[in-house]
């Protein structure tokens, strides 16, 4: 099963006024966001947020999401998602007034699934995932266009589940034959790249901090695996014991800070949220204010906020996040709407603006969706 990625801009108001304007825009609503019921600080985290899509084909769906500024953001993820064989990868760009589909050359076979997007500059993106000649996929682009690149050190039945892209590092990450699999190539040509191969597992997310400074997250099968990035090489960091644990994205926010999602399965079948914090000399559980949740992505300011997206169980149809703003975790819902689930796969933040993007499921129709959450109203 695969498991499921962000940084600094401006206003709120061009974000939300562009994505309500936007000729691509399926359903627009403009709702309350609030933290949970009964908490007395519900009303200053009342945020508006406003749904949308980047109008997928039939049965559309998004994976990630990376945002440079309010008029610069990246998401991928896939279309036919029923059809194995025929799904189509899916690259989209937001330039402040719409969603535009970017195509890859360089490419006879095509994308399938795209689980993954990093953007080190404007100029300068990369998108993961599959290939439908067998192969894992890896993209690298700009407004443009994108070129698949060849990458010999990749192999039929490699699994790729996110990269993490600077101006002088690039890091892909996943599985090969159950172990979990990174690697590493530095610019400017982008030619030489290093692989390993690391314990028994998979990983979901990566992160960079800089030259040689990063986290990858996942899971060995049975618990959450981390992985540290250092000068000489990458090394298993020890993390709190959780049976059943996985990780699936992390946010590095400096060397001493950083947050690592995922969940728990339960005997029940049902899944419970961890969030795993980096303080800067170990990583410790954070404590939720939700029993049950699933979640996906994560994102931060840059100066101690964070925000988590995922799936309520308890509320399908109502979008779903979870916001640190330096002393507790608090929920966060946006818009809601009956007959349908909503989960939001990937988040990132640009400016005063938290984009969240994945799908809406509804008659056994998929529908990819943007959630958009902004500053409370004055």
């Amino acid at each position: 099963m695969t498991r499921r990625h962000r940084r600094r801009a401006a206003p709120l108001d061009v974000l939300l006024a562009g994505l309500v304007a936007g000729s691509l825009l399926c359903v627009t609503s403009v709702a309350h966001a609030h933290a949970e019921p009964g908490s007395p600080e519900s009303d200053k985290q009342a945020a508006r947020s406003r749904t949308s899509s980047a109008k997928l084909q039939a049965d559309g769906s998004l994976s990630d999401v990376a945002g440079l500024s309010e008029k610069d953001v990246w998401a991928v993820g896939q279309q036919d998602v029923w059809d194995f064989w025929q799904n189509q990868g899916v690259i989209t760009h937001w330039n402040g007034n719409s969603w535009t589909e970017v195509d890859v050359r360089n490419d006879t076979t095509g994308a399938g699934h795209l689980r993954s997007v990093a953007a080190a500059s404007k100029s300068d993106v990369w998108a993961v995932g599959d290939g439908h000649d067998g192969l894992p996929y890896v993209a690298r682009g700009n407004r443009d266009g994108f070129d698949r690149l060849p990458m010999p050190q990749l192999h039929g039945g490699d699994w790729l589940g996110a990269v993490a892209a600077t101006t002088s590092r690039a890091v892909l990450v996943g599985s090969r034959d159950g172990k979990t699999f990174v690697a590493t190539a530095s610019g400017p040509s982008w030619t030489s790249w290093d692989t390993i191969q690391g314990p028994a597992g998979a990983l979901y997310g990566v992160g960079l901090t800089g030259k040689s400074e990063g986290w990858a997250v996942g899971d060995s099968g049975s618990r959450p695996l981390v992985l540290r990035l250092t000068p000489s090489g990458w090394k298993v960091s020890q993390v709190p014991v959780v049976k059943g644990g996985f990780l699936r994205d992390v946010y590095v926010q400096s060397r001493k800070r950083a947050i690592a999602v995922g969940g728990v399965y339960q005997r029940s079948g049902k899944i419970t949220p961890l969030v795993l914090a980096w303080d800067g000399e170990r990583w410790t559980r954070e404590r939720l204010p939700i029993g049950q949740a699933e979640l996906y992505g994560v994102t931060g300011d840059g100066d101690g906020a964070f925000w988590v997206s995922g799936y309520d169980p308890q509320r399908p149809g109502t979008a779903f996040l979870l916001n640190y703003t330096g002393s507790k975790w608090k929920v966060v819902r946006g818009d809601s709407a009956p007959d349908r689930t909503v989960r939001l796969q990937a988040v990132t933040r640009v400016g005063e603006t938290t984009v969240a993007v994945g799908h809406t499921l509804a008659n056994d129709r998929y529908h990819d969706v943007i959630e958009t959450f902004g500053a409370p109203a004055k």
